[in-house]
This record gives C-alpha cells, structure tokens and sequence, in this order.
C-alpha cells in the first residue's frame, strides 16, 4: 500500500514541476521544461534497469511507470500547445546526445585508469549497459512521440468533444506498445523477468489515468482552450507540420508579396482595432506615413528590377528600425505606415531615425534616397482610423510640399497635451 501511495505521489509531484515550468514559458523560456524533460532521462533509464518495487500485481519501476510515463504526456502537452518542430527537439537531443555518451565511453575504454587513493575504479561496464540501454529508450521513445501525436490526432475525429478519453486512449496504446519494447531489450541485457512486464503495464496502465486526468485538469483551469484543425494521417512529415504550414499560410496570406511587410488590408482592419484599443485603454498610438522621395525617377532611371530592391531595402530599414509591438505595412507603391504604440513626441523621433537610417544605408546610398514622413497620433479629434489616417496623409503632403526629406508631426500643441495626458493616465 505504501508503494502505491509513493508512485502516485511521485507522479504528481512529477507532473505538478513540469507543468509549472510549462506554464510559465513565456517567460521564463521554453527551455527551461525542455532541459529538466531532459535531465530526468538518465535517472528514469537507471531506476527502469536497477530500481524495482513489489505491488500486488507484480515488480514495478518508477522509472518506467512514473518519470517515462509522465515525459511521454509531457510531450503531448508540448505538441498540443506548441508544434510539432518544437516537440522534435527534446526527443532529437535525447537520441543524439545518448549516441554521443556512447562514443565518449567508447573512448573513455582506451586511457589506462588510474585507482584513486581508497583503491577505487570506475564501473565502465555499467556505462555500456546503461548507455545502450538510454539509447535504445530514446528510440523507442522517438517511435512513440510520433505514434502518440498520430494517434491523437486520428482520435480527434471521433472524440473532439472528448479531451480526456482522447488523451487516455493516445498515452494507454502507446505506453503498452513501448512497454513491449523497452521489457524486450531490458529482458535480454539485464535479465528482467516476465513478472516485470506485466506489473510494468499495469502500472503504466494505472499512470495513464493518472496523468491523463492531470492533463486534461491542467489544460481546462490553466490553459486557452484549444482549437485544432482534424489531420489526416497519410504523410507523417506532412501531419507532424501542419501547424507549423498552416500558421506560416496565414502570416503569408497577410503580407505584401515583394516586400514582406504587412499589406493594405491588413492596415484597415488591424489599424482600426488598434485605435479603439487605444481609446478604450487610454495608451498612445501613433501613425506615421513614409513615401520614398522621387521613387518615379529611381524607376525611370534604373529599371523596375532596381526600384523593387530599393523598396525591399526601405523595407527591410522600416522592420529593423520599429520596435517587436509595432506594426509595418506597405500601404501603397512606394507608399509605408507604421502603427506605433508610442507617444506623438516619441514617434516623431521614430520618424527621424528612419529619415536618417535610410539616407545612411549602403543598400541606398548610390540612388540618394531619401524619405518624407507625416506623424499623427490618436487623439481627441482622431478617433477612427480614417481620421488618423488623413492627418498623417496631411503632414506627409506638407512635408512633401516643402522640400521633401522631412518629418512633419505637431511637436506640441493639442494632439501633444492630449497624448501626454492618455499616458499618464494610462500609468495612474
């Protein structure tokens, strides 16, 4: 009873870890889970060889029960919540990095020891057994990252509205195939009896519903809900990356084709979401509109092949000189916006940067190009994006209009106070 009550308390102290460090990814770095899944690989390959205890239905490892069971619904997790490139690299580091230990020790056969003091020396022999051993456990674990991600997908058919018997179905199928696996390689280099295997399932059996419940507890009162596309199951490669393909697809959809940046349409619907967020939460947005000075003449002269590399030059100069939360687009031929969450002064300062950047650049520098700019911010008399927009539109004309290579924004006044005033509300 007691070994009973230690494994379970061991799986959900297990679980409760990880889950921790997955949750808090975003902040901490992905990583950080990634590496302790990693740590534990050693530890859980040794208990699985040497560490046994007896319950009523047979011998039982926690490491095989407990920390293989749970690193498999980890992974789970990682492939439900991330994707399928992500879910790749533990198990990709844990096969090469176990192939790696056994060339080391390889090598390590070949010094000539020296005993320590007490007489002691290393027990190589137990590296080979437990080197192979980790090997062979990484292999069948990259056979039942796929097969679980496979089978869970194929179950989504039929219970979408079912997270938990989806979930336990997926971990129960894979974790009997892979205790086949793991009991027929420990059988014949350590030894293990068939009192092993079947105590073995039934444990990973009882660890199934155990994590099982955990997840799906976790995912409801810690994580977003999770909306998923059904997959169909004829490519592996193909299934693995569908998200991957299809979060590309729509980032791609949403972009202007020579240049990368942000297109039109996605400036009208983003923009204006943009601007009711600034109204509702009191937070400065500014927009300024950048037109590259006598871009016609650049065409005419040097060919459309020449114009199209400036303006992916300017391009690439808007994306290095705007901050990660601003957006960029190309709204018109030669024509760009930036939708900045900075205060008018600020943005203005943004403007002129890129006035400088993009006189200053190698890229550009044989065409003489410069940039006109106009700077408007969301204000008390610019609360729709149309009105925003006409304003900067209406600086861009002046400083056009005026000799060009110029930003023209108010540098005080009504638009100024009223922004400044948002701010410090804002951080009140």
């Amino acid at each position: 009873m007691l070994n009973s009550f230690l494994l379970l308390a061991e799986a959900v102290v297990y679980f409760s870890v990880m889950v921790t460090l997955f949750r808090f990814r975003r902040r901490i770095g992905l990583g950080v889970f990634v590496c302790a899944l990693g740590v534990m690989h050693f530890l859980e390959t040794y208990l699985a060889s040497v560490f046994y205890v007896a319950l009523p239905f047979g011998m039982v490892s926690p490491g095989s029960a407990v920390l293989f069971s749970g690193k498999l619904v980890m992974l789970l997790l990682l492939y439900m919540k991330e994707d399928a490139a992500t879910v790749r690299q533990p198990i990709y580091g844990l096969l090469l990095g176990n192939a790696l230990m056994i060339g080391l020790v390889l090598l390590l056969r070949l010094h000539t020891i020296a005993a320590l003091p007490d007489g002691r020396l290393p027990d190589i022999g137990f590296i080979d057994q437990m080197g192979w051993l980790m090997v062979w456990g990484t292999t069948l674990l990259f056979v039942d990252a796929i097969l679980i991600i496979l089978l869970y997908e194929k179950l989504g058919r039929y219970l979408r509205k079912a997270p938990f018997a989806r979930i336990l179905i997926s971990v129960a199928c894979v974790l009997t195939f892979d205790q086949a696996g793991f009991f027929t390689a420990l059988h014949f280099v350590a030894g293990a009896p068939m009192a092993v295997f079947f105590g073995g399932w039934f444990a990973k059996m009882a660890a199934a519903v155990t994590f099982s419940t955990m997840l799906v507890a976790y995912l409801k009162w810690f994580e977003e809900r999770q909306v998923t596309a059904p997959r169909g199951l004829t490519d592996i490669f193909d299934t693995l990356t569908y998200r991957e393909r299809y979060e590309a697809l729509v980032e791609h959809v949403g972009r202007d084709g020579l240049t990368g940046l942000l297109h039109r349409g996605r400036f009208d619907a983003d923009g204006e979401a943009a601007v009711q967020t600034s109204l509702r939460t009191a937070r400065p947005l500014s927009l300024l509109i950048i037109d590259v000075d006598h871009f016609k003449s650049i065409n005419d002269r040097f060919g459309h092949a020449e114009g199209d590399k400036v303006l992916k030059a300017v391009a690439a100069l808007l994306g290095e000189a705007a901050s990660a939360e601003d957006q960029v687009f190309r709204i018109g031929g030669e024509e760009f916006a930036i939708l900045s969450s900075r205060p008018h002064s600020v943005a203005r300062l943004l403007g002129e940067s890129i006035r400088h950047a993009v006189k200053g650049s190698a890229a550009t520098s044989r065409f003489e190009l410069t940039v006109s700019a106009g700077v408007s911010s969301v204000s008390e008399t610019t609360r729709c994006l149309a009105d925003l927009f006409a304003l900067a539109d209406q600086r861009l004309y002046k400083a056009k209009s005026t000799g060009r290579d110029r930003v023209v924004g108010e540098p005080g006044g009504h638009e100024a106070d009223t922004a400044a005033a948002w701010t410090k509300s804002a951080q009140i």
